[in-house]
């Protein structure tokens, strides 16, 4: 259960518990800074049965790999608590973080969100999703290793996507669905074998809980054991337009993303941003590297300010601030009540 009970501010607020956010989080509760973590409980790798390319941990649950870390993260002294960020304003000093019912105060800010995968309208597609409907070779393509699939064009991506998972099997059908083919394209598939099937697909033929086949919209089924579907997929992001943040489209059309530099700091001062947030094609193993460089790289903005309001107090010793600091470092928590 994750029931840390939420402190008033905290030098850095984590938007988002998955490997991303968890990873920060440590790296910042390894720096000893108050750090909290808060989790809507929606990761987008529920469905699957394990976490795959994860080096020592391959093939973990994705709920167990997330227990982990969050009692990775407790153990530094930093929080784990349940929640949906709905707003974040600016104040004097950071950022007001409203959950709702409850608000909380940060001097910098990490989002790690994830994204919604967008998946179109085909009867029965959702449901089998992450389960004999995948997206990822690299993620899913060893477990349907030498199976029966079928790879629907419902994006830019999908003869690609076609041409990685004949890697995997040699029996690969490749439905057009609603992208016609290029001369080129045409020519790459047939090159590698991989049957075109022309025509709308309607409907996954689902028996015994388990997939049979796609049927196109003539009537025609074609049996089939995995679906590869690509997706469209959207940063989870709402929350910050109201600081000017907003997703951006991303060059190869998959979907939008937040836009960061090399170390996750985005356009506006103090949020940073890591994993398939910023990524959207970043597997586990990426994420969790991203959110630990954004972590230490939050560390070392705060250090940077808080040294330059050292050298101000040092300079002038008995400015307002420089007494403000001493109040703080010999009365702690008991300050405001002289």
């Amino acid at each position: 259960m994750v029931t840390d009970q939420l402190k008033d501010g905290y030098d850095v607020v984590v938007i988002g518990g998955g490997a991303a956010g968890l990873s920060g989080a440590l790296m910042l509760a390894r720096m000893r800074r108050s750090v909290v973590v808060i989790d809507a409980g929606q990761p987008r790798n529920a469905p699957a049965e394990g976490v795959h390319g994860l080096l020592a941990r391959d093939g973990t649950p994705p709920g167990e790999l997330l227990e982990r870390g969050r009692a990775e993260v407790r153990g530094y002294g930093g929080h784990v608590v349940n929640g949906e960020v709905v707003t974040i304003a600016r104040d004097a000093d950071g950022f007001a973080v409203c959950l709702g019912d409850r608000s909380v105060r940060a001097r910098r800010l990490l989002v790690t969100t994830g994204l919604i995968d967008e998946l179109p309208e085909i009867a029965g597609l959702r449901e089998r999703w992450g389960r004999d409907v995948i997206h990822c070779p690299y993620c899913h393509g060893w477990e349907v290793r030498d199976q029966a699939i079928g790879v629907l064009g419902t994006g830019p991506m999908g003869v690609h996507q076609a041409l990685l998972f004949r890697q995997l099997t040699a029996d690969v059908t490749y439905f057009s669905h609603t992208m016609p083919l290029t001369a080129e394209q045409s020519e790459e598939l047939n090159a590698r074998g991989i049957r075109v099937v022309h025509g709308e697909v309607t409907a996954l033929e689902i028996v015994d809980d388990r997939l049979a086949g796609v049927r196109l919209s003539d009537g025609t089924a074609i049996a089939r054991e995995v679906v590869v579907v690509g997706s469209r997929m959207v940063a989870r992001a709402n929350f910050l337009e109201t600081l000017g943040l907003q997703p951006t489209e991303h060059p190869a059309g998959v979907g939008e993303y937040l836009t960061t530099d090399a170390t996750g700091r985005t356009d506006v001062p103090g949020i940073w941003a890591a994993g398939n947030v910023t990524d959207l094609t970043a597997q586990v193993g990426a994420a969790a590297a991203a959110g630990a460089a954004a972590g230490a790289q939050i560390n070392a903005d705060l250090v940077a300010e808080e040294t330059r309001r050292a050298v101000a107090a040092y300079r002038e010793p008995f400015s307002a601030e420089a007494e403000a600091q001493l109040c703080e470092a010999v009365t702690g928590d008991r300050r405001h009540g002289m």
